[in-house]
């Protein structure tokens, strides 16, 4: 990997068309915004939150899991009582505390001690007496810290009046703080050390406390430290409430296993159930609010020669597919017509009847999602998935003869299958220079895409692979959809990548270049901008023109509804496709 100046004063051709569709102001009747969708038992929702945001850069693990569920604390046999007395046994220790000590005296000898450390200094000079005293009166151990600091830290003659002066006034901060957060009673006098040691243990307490009462209103129990715990309580007690931990994790891996997670040697999973199901709850989220006469998706189907079956059904006629046959429509129109009283009968040709199917031409689509640096911004990353997957559980669900790709876009472009999306996530920035010129011969068997820094956008050879993916498809009908947030960052010319920031006119020509081949292909790109704090004018017309050269269309999206609008958007073209 080298760095390579390089500067170009040319211009892609401009070409006429393109219409450009901004949805930031539509109609909330016609598109309404998003609703959260119900959660009856969490798992699932909680499980896809956590992958969407975190990916594989955090595994989703049993605490995890744990700590996203909420479990009603009635389901664990004898919970309630037990947390109930551990809390009356520590809060009762906590009492006796309060009623035995008296802390003052410890306070008394700590100011005392502090004092004693003062006078232990001598600054050389009359300035630094002055910094010192200053240090002292604010009684800041960060003050403290830089005078040591000042005066040359371990190397000066100060050094170690200095520490002894810091450990000095943490003391007495500690036993000050310990006054001031509890209130005593008690008349038994406190050492220093003492003092700090039952601050220690009252802090303690005070967590155990809190762990307890929220495993009593939730159930989750791995929240409570046992090993503090032991300390205050008999071992029996701590032994009872890890025997409730171990019910809890059975009972949250049984459901983690109903929700459809799969559990991997680093964590949980989305199974092939569970993505389904995760893609129908965003369908209905997002067609939950739409009127059924406005959407395209709630039409009467056209009737003709499909993959879908409708519940309809016709008479059979010479050159109909048996695939459609109605089995139980034909046996019924066979017995009424051999009558009641027919202790057996035959079907006929007059009998048999035919499903009528949804006539649903082909549609081909490639979907470019931008996993660039710059999407983890405003959490853009996260829609980018959720559309994704939305659009891939409409197509299974309403239009199974349709073919789609889905490719992640970043220095490189990869395909990607459905189940790994969740785990997808925005390449991190690891190189923040603000121009950067790198060439990279990627045909050298030492170069790896390991050692190239990921996080920027390469259009051009998402481009190419969708146009790859889409070749193969027989149908006219054939679209790439480009989501992402601005201008390209790397191309290719040959087996050299190159990785160019502020974006530069030579990856935009590759980019384009590329553009012109999908239009002779007959492959449109729709492109969907997604907001960004360093979106401008360029981003814009350089989005234009991919739309002028394919004949596509820009559509600028409000960021959290991109899922809204993509959706919408195939939903419409289909509409034009069968009419």
């Amino acid at each position: 990997m080298g760095v390579w100046n390089m500067s170009s004063d040319s211009k892609p051709p401009m070409k006429p068309g393109g219409i450009i569709h901004s949805y930031l102001g539509y109609d909330p009747k016609r598109f309404p915004p998003p609703h959260q969708a119900g959660d009856s038992d969490g798992v699932l929702e909680s499980a896809m939150d956590h992958l969407m945001h975190y990916g594989s850069y955090r595994p989703l693990t049993d605490e995890e899991l744990a700590d996203a569920i909420e479990i009603d604390p009635s389901q664990i046999k004898g919970l309630g009582p037990s947390i109930d007395a551990l809390i009356a046994l520590l809060e009762e220790r906590r009492r006796r505390i309060l009623e035995t000590f008296d802390p003052m005296p410890a306070f008394d000898d700590a100011d005392t001690a502090y004092g004693e450390a003062v006078d232990q200094i001598e600054p050389p000079t009359e300035m630094m007496q002055h910094v010192l005293q200053r240090a002292v009166d604010a009684e800041s151990i960060p003050v403290l810290e830089r005078v040591w600091y000042q005066v040359g830290g371990e190397k000066s003659e100060l050094s170690g009046p200095l520490m002894r002066l810091i450990a000095t006034l943490g003391s007495k901060l500690e036993i000050e703080q310990l006054i001031t957060n509890y209130s005593f009673t008690g008349r038994t006098k406190l050492s220093i050390e003492e003092a700090i040691d039952t601050k220690d243990m009252l802090e303690q307490i005070d967590e155990l406390l809190e762990q307890l009462r929220e495993a009593r209103k939730n159930a989750k129990v791995g929240i409570i430290d046992l090993d503090k715990l032991r300390e205050f309580v008999d071992e029996a007690d701590v032994d009872e409430l890890r025997g409730m931990q171990s019910q809890i994790q059975e009972m949250l891996q049984e459901r983690a296993e109903e929700a459809g997670l799969e559990r991997g040697p680093e964590g949980y999973q989305l199974g092939p159930g569970a993505l389904r199901t995760i893609q129908g709850k965003l369908l209905d989220e997002i067609f939950s609010e739409l009127e059924a006469s406005r959407t395209g998706r709630h039409d009467g189907p056209v009737v003709g020669e499909g993959p879908v079956e409708m519940a309809r059904s016709r008479p059979y006629e010479f050159g109909d597919s048996v695939a459609h046959l109605d089995v139980s429509q034909t046996i019924t129109n066979a017995a009424i017509r051999s009558g009641a009283e027919a202790r057996s009968f035959g079907i006929g040709a007059e009998d048999i009847e035919i499903h009528l199917t949804r006539n649903t031409p082909k549609a081909a689509t490639a979907v470019v999602m931008d996993m660039s640096g710059s999407m983890r911004s405003g959490g853009q990353y996260v829609v980018c998935k959720k559309m994704a997957l939305a659009l891939d559980g409409l197509i299974r669900r309403e239009y199974p003869g349709d073919f789609l790709s889905l490719i992640e876009m970043y220095s490189f472009a990869k395909l990607r299958h459905v189940s790994e999306l969740p785990e997808m996530m925005p390449k991190p920035v690891t190189i923040r220079d603000p121009f950067v010129r790198l060439r990279v011969d990627m045909s050298n068997p030492d170069v790896s895409e390991m050692m190239v820094h990921p996080h920027f956008t390469n259009i051009q050879a998402s481009l190419s692979l969708a146009r790859k993916m889409l070749a193969s498809q027989d149908t006219p009908n054939r679209q790439i959809m480009l989501i992402t947030d601005g201008l390209p960052t790397a191309h290719y010319e040959g087996e050299q990548l190159y990785l160019l920031y502020p974006p530069d006119p030579l990856t935009e020509e590759a980019t384009m270049r590329e553009a012109h081949r999908c239009a002779r292909d007959g492959i449109t790109i729709n492109m969907f901008l997604v907001p960004s704090w360093s979106q401008d004018s360029e981003d814009i017309a350089f989005a234009h023109r991919i739309a002028e050269a394919t004949r596509g269309r820009v559509i600028f999206t409000a960021g959290h509804d991109l899922d809204r609008f993509v959706l919408w958007d195939y939903l419409q073209q289909k509409r034009r496709i069968i009419s």
